[in-house]
């Protein structure tokens, strides 16, 4: 049978209208009332009436005895494949003599527009049982249509948003940084590794307890202004303070703090990130003393080239000999000054060595030609390479301020060390004699007395006494032998 395609004549309200002449009664009126598109064919699927929501629905007002099985423009099928009118459900149900159920289609409209729709053609038999045509009901499924894909829209939301969820939930779980979440009250909500690491709680420890667990007593008075401006929906950035760890000991951190909402934008709480930064500060500390140290020593060193003129202008008998002295005892000098430079670049330990020698390479800049005006004895023994650098680092400036101030700034002054063992101590004595006289106040508390007292203090866990006298300074020093030897 060959196919007739609808007239695309514009839909216009008409009443019901008949391929053959039919009576017009309560019937046809309540067809026309209906809001579901009904339309009716004959045996051999020519389109014989259809109200007007059957035109409606399907844009166009078909040509009735002529147009076949359905009177869209044109049909597809769901996935958008082209639907030929003779397959269509309609068609099947007057080839198969039976009513099409559970199929769906799309009908385009002459302006282009597609209406999802579900038909249920059931097919008329006359009282002999013959075929005489069918009845066709197409519901409008695109509300149902629009929410699905609404709800399908929703879905594929809901699912990025809980991947992303996921994702930072990761994120956060294996970050170094402590990250917590608080509500308004400053109660907490959530506690990651990185704050277990950091602070020593438990995530089951500290949440549901208030944030005010890890603040010292002197900081509680940083928490109602943070969530002060929490609440104006300000972010804190960078924040340094101090908190107080579960077995009571302090840590250093940067804070980073932002407001956490809701859906409706809504302040909800607080997501902190807390950095550990006490290596920073130590390396920040660290810096300041390497540069108060370096200009301690550039001082020293020109203080010392001065000194070692000095006493080479006393002995030299000549200026080519002047130079000699001048050029050699500044190269022992640059010799005694590297044994420190381990301590600045902080790289690896000094190679071992013993007092005595140390203490030789640490006076050869003022023995040269000399005589014995430095004395050095005690018995045997050698330094190991972590001790070296700190104990040359103090000898080193022993010397320097003999010869800026004690006994090596004066041709008769004389400087004498001694050390014994005994009980596994060292007890090492510097006396200078012939010099100035020694004042505690000329001596002063500068950089050079705390850094002699750290050195013997800190890295080598000793004792240090000091006697200021008319003859000139001594000093007697008490250090473990395990900290010298290891």
């Amino acid at each position: 049978m060959k196919h007739v395609t609808a007239a695309a004549s514009p839909v216009t309200p008409l009443s019901l209208r008949s391929a053959v002449p039919v009576e017009q009664g309560p019937a046809h009126e309540l067809l026309e009332a209906l809001p579901a598109a009904i339309y009716t064919t004959d045996a051999e699927g020519r389109i014989t009436f259809y109200n007007e929501a059957a035109a409606e629905l399907w844009g166009c007002r078909p040509e009735l005895g002529k147009s076949e099985f359905c009177g869209s423009w044109k049909l597809y099928w769901p996935d958008g494949t082209p639907l030929p009118h003779d397959e269509c459900p309609m068609a099947l149900a007057l080839k198969q003599g039976r009513a099409i159920r559970g199929m769906e289609a799309m009908a385009e409209r002459p302006d282009g527009t597609r209406v999802p729709f579900i038909p249920y053609p059931t097919p008329l038999f006359d009282v002999s049982g013959r075929l005489s045509g069918a009845v066709n009901m197409l519901v409008d499924i695109t509300e149902r249509h629009r929410a699905e894909q609404q709800a399908l829209a929703e879905a594929e939301e809901r699912a990025r948003g809980e991947r992303a969820a996921q994702r930072l939930a990761a994120i956060v779980e294996s970050s170094d940084d402590a990250i917590v979440a608080k509500d308004l009250n400053g109660v907490i909500t959530s506690w990651n590794h990185g704050a277990e690491r950091l602070f020593g709680y438990t995530a089951e420890e500290a949440i549901g307890q208030p944030i005010t667990l890890v603040i010292p007593a002197d900081r509680l008075g940083e928490e109602p202004e943070i969530l002060a401006r929490i609440r104006r929906g300000e972010r804190v950035e960078h924040f340094e303070t101090i908190r107080r760890r579960k077995d009571g000991s302090l840590v250093e951190i940067s804070l980073t703090i932002s407001p956490i909402r809701n859906r409706k934008g809504e302040i909800t709480g607080a997501s902190k990130i807390a950095r550990d930064i006490t290596e920073r500060k130590r390396a920040q500390e660290r810096q300041v003393l390497l540069l108060r140290e370096i200009s301690h020593r550039v001082k020293n060193l020109f203080a010392l080239a001065g000194a070692v003129v000095t006493l080479s202008t006393r002995t030299a008998r000549s200026p080519e000999e002047l130079a000699e002295q001048v050029r050699n005892r500044l190269s022992a000098l640059a010799r005694a000054h590297e044994l420190i430079l381990p301590d600045l670049k902080q790289e690896q330990a000094a190679t071992s060595t013993t007092i005595e020698a140390l203490l030789r390479t640490i006076f050869s800049p003022y023995e040269y030609g000399a005589g014995d005006r430095i004395a050095i004895d005690g018995p045997e023994l050698t330094i190991g390479g972590h001790a070296v650098t700190s104990l040359a680092l103090l000898l080193h400036e022993l010397a320097t301020n003999a010869a800026k101030y004690g006994a090596l700034s004066v041709a008769p002054g004389r400087i004498a060390v001694t050390w014994t063992i005994e009980d596994a101590t060292l007890s090492l004595r510097w006396m200078e004699r012939g010099g100035p006289p020694a004042e505690s106040a000329a001596n002063g508390e500068g950089f050079g007395t705390w850094l002699v007292d750290g050195a013997i203090k800190g890295q080598l866990q000793g004792q240090i006494s000091r006697e200021w006298g008319a003859d000139g300074l001594s000093i007697l020093m008490s250090l473990p032998l395990h900290r010298l030897t290891e």
